[in-house]
């Protein structure tokens, strides 16, 4: 390639600028001698020689990982398995090997989560620290302390403006993740703190304790407006719905409980599980003619409106429950160990849970079947998250580490 004389003249003056901003100064008199430039250097060309050299690096690590995908494809199509071009992303799932593997916690992970908008992840742990990740380059990117205890769960409001955290010291805290300060310290539990979320709304969070209560705590004051009582051991989980009128937790008592967010009042509780009860996951509308296919109501008339509710438990087994009617409509069966993380897939088609038996497991739920099964870490796999819009998984697991996941027939951006 060529270059033009203005192409050589703003490559000749980001050199001299480059020379002279590394006070190069001999070398810098004798270049604008033989290339016969003026004495003055634009303040645009300050630092360019750098900028373009950083970013021709980045492209070229992007052409290698294109590179590499390309021969991964083509093992695919020679071996006659799909291919992006007859897979919609709706179908894609997650494959192996993981793209990024992130250590830098010196305890087991407790939550993973990607972040609503930016190109982030946040990963919590019993060193009582959340890091965060850049998921695209694999990146660490800070530490935030504050916590005096394993740190329990995080959660993003529906903006990524707001971060909230809950640990075993029996705190919880709201952290400006602009700035990454945190702006607020919540107590009012007794005991360890083991979830939280927000309501849609973004003015209220929820949170459930081993002390047995559900508490719901105004955003703008710290004040803890709600407390909702009739779990008879330690609350694992709460969730909210996607419209904020109910709440679901699950607890070590066994149950799965539906509350009315407004009043309080516990709706439904739901028993079938034999062990404590680890986790739950409402269904997204999305999901919901999924559902119905799994249970043969293809007529109209037959289908059910839902609520669904998804739980997850230590008697290993996952079931899916219609809220509206407190029945257990169908339970999958596979993970050999104790189920710790659950999420639907964007595509409503696919559950993905993740398992003390070291797992991840992709459930296609109209075939009610575990359709593939990651063997994702070397020790429990305790949460997992799937991000909205992009190809990846990420999960965490008690060895320490965070994985992040392609997910099949998907290439990097």
């Amino acid at each position: 390639m060529v270059l033009s004389q203005r192409q050589r003249e703003e490559l000749n003056k980001a050199v001299a600028d480059y020379l002279s901003a590394n006070g190069y100064l001999n070398s810098l008199d004798a270049f604008q001698k033989e290339t016969e430039m003026p004495g003055e250097i634009d303040k645009k060309y300050a630092g360019l020689l750098e900028k373009k050299w950083t970013s021709v690096i980045r492209l070229q690590k992007k052409v290698m990982d294109l590179e590499s995908k390309l021969v991964e494809a083509e093992k695919e199509v020679n071996a006659g398995a799909p291919t992006r071009g007859n897979r919609s992303p709706t179908e894609w799932i997650p494959r192996p090997p993981e793209r990024y593997e992130l250590k830098g916690h010196r305890s087991p992970i407790t939550k993973v989560l990607f972040h609503p908008l930016y190109s982030l992840l946040v990963s919590a742990s019993e060193d009582a620290t959340i890091k965060v990740w850049d998921f695209e380059t694999g990146d660490y990117e800070r530490s935030l302390k504050g916590h005096t205890d394993s740190v329990q769960d995080i959660a993003f409001d529906h903006t990524g403006k707001l971060l909230a955290s809950c640990s075993a010291d029996m705190s919880i805290k709201l952290w400006d993740f602009n700035g990454y300060d945190c702006i607020r310290t919540m107590h009012g539990h007794d005991h360890n703190v083991s979830s939280v979320t927000f309501m849609p709304s973004g003015d209220h969070i929820v949170t459930s304790s081993r002390d047995k209560t559900i508490k719901m705590w105004e955003i703008s004051t710290g004040y803890c407006v709600k407390t909702f009582c009739g779990h008879r051991e330690w609350v694992r989980m709460v969730r909210v719905c996607a419209d904020g009128s109910l709440l679901a937790s699950c607890s070590n008592d066994q149950t799965v409980r539906v509350w009315v967010a407004a009043t309080a009042e516990c709706k439904a509780e739901l028993r079938e599980h034999e062990h404590v009860v680890e986790c739950i996951a409402w269904a997204p509308d999305g999901s919901h003619s999924s559902i119905n296919e799994a249970l043969g109501n293809t007529l109209k008339k037959g289908t059910r409106s839902g609520p669904f509710l998804l739980s997850g438990s230590r008697d290993k087994t996952i079931k899916m429950w219609d809220v509206g009617t407190g029945l257990c409509l169908f339970t999958l069966v596979g993970h050999d160990n104790w189920v710790r993380g659950l999420v639907f897939h964007p595509g409503g088609k696919f559950i993905l849970s993740a398992s003390d038996d070291k797992t991840i497991r992709t459930w296609d739920i109209k075939n009610k079947r575990n359709q593939k099964t990651l063997n994702a870490h070397q020790h429990f796999v305790t949460s997992l998250d799937m991000h909205k819009t992009a190809p990846y998984v990420i999960s965490g697991s008690v060895d320490q580490s965070v994985k992040l996941v392609l997910m099949f027939g998907s290439a990097m951006k």
